[in-house]
């Protein structure tokens, strides 16, 4: 009879926040490596990842994944206790880390995670440097 199919994503990307794309106007994009434990990498094999609600905080010249959610699988093992919301680390350059803080501290940018995909078997965050669109910004972007 019919097998259960497993969702599984297409190709390279793990998950995608759209609604960061439709809130958001994306300046600049940055890819972040993750810090990772083995069951969140066995996680995202299987595709159970939201960054719905996510954001990157930056904390003492560090970047912070802050607020994504990674669902345990069931075969995860038992002397682990999995937090599926817990921050993760984002691995950047000291130069990208010091621009990204002089955007969001000085200008007023916002830092939001727009995907997450592989790269060379490896997990990868795609940042977006944003500004929040307002009333006034979508009168300046619309087309007449």
């Amino acid at each position: 009879m019919g097998s259960k199919k497993t969702k599984k994503p297409a190709g390279n990307t793990i998950a995608v926040n759209r609604r960061a794309r439709h809130d958001y106007f994306i300046e600049t994009r940055f890819e972040a490596g993750l810090a990772l434990e083995g069951w969140e990498v066995k996680s995202l094999r299987a595709g159970n990842a939201q960054l719905t609600e996510a954001y990157v905080h930056l904390k003492n010249g560090e970047a912070w994944l802050v607020g994504a959610h990674f669902a345990p699988l069931k075969t995860v093992s038992t002397h682990i206790t999995a937090n599926p919301t817990r921050d993760r680390k984002l691995l950047l350059h000291r130069h990208e880390i010091d621009r990204l803080a002089g955007a969001v501290e000085r200008k007023g940018y916002t830092l939001v995670p727009l995907d997450l995909h592989w790269h060379k078997g490896r997990a990868k965050l795609e940042i977006g440097l944003c500004l929040l669109y307002t009333s006034d910004a979508a009168d300046d972007f619309a087309v007449v």
